[in-house]
């Protein structure tokens, strides 16, 4: 039996097209870096998010998202990991128009902030290297339904 409030994540399932941009990490400004994204039940409790990137002279790479829920705690959790061995857990609230995903790690603090479209999602990560004082664009990630 599907967990009810998890069912709040299914308009996310899908095929997207994916763009990274707005990168500090990126050479010239306005670099766009073309993607994919694949979101699909995993059973009735998880969803998995399988992104890739590259193209157009880019870097390959991929990340990853299992999205679930701790009915005690009442809160929805997101696990990450990268092509890069990177491995974190976020917080993440959903309630259909707001996505947001953060994590409060001793290396650095890291939100994801998004608005969600039926048909679009426009979102940006972000850092914080002062437990949160201040935060820096890491860059912008957009969805926009295949």
């Amino acid at each position: 039996m599907r967990n009810t409030e998890l069912e709040k994540l299914d308009g996310l399932v899908g095929e997207w097209r994916t763009t990274l941009s707005d990168a500090w990490f990126l050479e010239a400004p306005g670099t766009e870096v073309p993607g994919t994204t694949t979101v699909e039940w995993l059973g009735e409790s998880f969803l998995v998010v399988r992104t890739e990137f590259g193209g157009g002279g880019h870097d390959h790479s991929e990340m990853r998202l299992v999205l679930g829920r701790s009915d005690p705690n009442d809160r929805f959790v997101a696990l990450y990991h990268d092509d890069r061995g990177v491995c974190r857990e976020f917080a993440m609230t959903f309630d259909g128009g707001n996505w947001t995903m953060s994590r409060e790690d001793p290396d650095f603090h890291q939100r994801f902030i998004a608005d969600v479209g039926k048909d679009r999602i426009s979102g940006r990560w972000e850092a914080s290297e002062d437990q949160g004082a201040t935060w820096r664009k890491d860059f912008d990630l957009n969805f926009e339904r295949a």
